[in-house]
């Protein structure tokens, strides 16, 4: 039996940007606004998050304009992209973290952060089109409910939580409570799935991303003032914790990939959750803080050495413009 060997990148700049990229690019946000919260809580000094945020923000900004120029070579390369599950949740999270970085630049730039946030949400708006599409004619193995689905079609929830930041509170409302319908679907299917089937080893560090919805989710009904909801999803995500950290083992017996990425945003959005509440959230959430101070810029550095290296495109299979 012979092998077909890759084909070939052609010559030209950012041909094959990974969107793996971004996971980890979103965990980075995550703790830099985790941070925020912190330093609040604790009486830091504000620059630490700052320092955090800007050096992200501008990651962020040349990782999407080398995605975008990607785009620009062949806009279809974005339907290659959606088949495949590191790709998938690579544009994504290259999405959401649109949301992250308007409330990154809320304090400095409204307007300008304004801006942002509707182009978030007009770009996430177009990519679900583009997701339930695929979805409808695709073949039936993209139909499977993933993890990654919160990323889809609950990550509106970050959305609201930064439209909380300007004062845009009904709408944050009824994302609230349109995405916790969605999450609450996608998490009794998971469940289902993970009862009666093996989940690969590979793909076990997607099963974090449950975690995020919790967080978020918390942190919407917290500036919604819905204070008994808040603290029941501090209480869920605490146990959804306890169970990743006793199957931690379990979770990353692959060994490192880029899908590592997943376990980042939702450390750093428990760890803002409980900060956010207080009391006795207060001293779980700066042990969340340093252990995702730990973590998250660990697994960041590698793929994004990964990336500077040409091995995450090719490790992630991206696609080719």
């Amino acid at each position: 039996m012979t092998f077909k060997p890759p084909a070939p990148t052609p010559p030209g700049l950012w041909r094959r940007v990974p969107p793996a990229i971004f996971p980890s690019i979103m965990g980075l946000f995550g703790l830099g606004l985790a941070w925020r919260r912190g330093a609040e809580v604790f009486v830091l000094p504000r620059g630490i998050a700052e320092t955090i945020l800007g050096a992200v923000a501008l990651l962020f900004v040349f990782a999407l304009l080398a995605y975008s120029v990607k785009l620009l070579r062949r806009p279809t390369v974005i339907v290659e992209e959606l088949r495949i599950l590191p790709g998938r949740s690579g544009v994504v999270t290259m999405v959401l973290s649109l949301y992250l970085l308007s409330m990154t630049l809320a304090p400095y730039a409204t307007l300008l952060a304004e801006a942002i946030l509707v182009a978030g949400f007009s770009t996430h708006a177009a990519l679900v089109v583009l997701l339930v599409h695929q979805f409808v004619t695709g073949p039936a193995e993209q139909r499977r409910v993933t993890p990654v689905w919160h990323l889809s079609y609950v990550g509106f929830i970050i959305g609201a939580l930064a439209a909380t930041v300007f004062e845009f509170y009904i709408l944050s409302l009824v994302l609230f409570i349109a995405t916790a319908l969605i999450a609450a679907l996608i998490w009794s299917v998971s469940l289902e799935q993970v009862i009666k089937e093996t989940v690969p080893a590979p793909l076990r560090p997607l099963l974090a991303i449950h975690l995020s919805p919790v967080a978020l989710l918390g942190l919407v009904a917290a500036a919604l003032e819905l204070d008994a909801v808040a603290m029941g999803c501090a209480g869920v995500a605490a146990l959804m914790v306890v169970a990743f950290v006793a199957r931690l083992l379990w979770l990353t017996e692959a060994g490192f990939s880029a899908l590592w990425g997943a376990f980042t945003f939702p450390l750093a959005a428990t760890s803002s959750l409980w900060l956010t509440l207080g009391g006795i959230w207060r001293w779980p959430g700066g042990v969340m803080l340093v252990a995702a101070t730990l973590i998250v810029p660990a697994i960041a550095f590698k793929v994004v050495r990964l990336w500077a290296g040409g091995q995450l495109a090719v490790k992630t299979n991206a696609a080719i413009a």
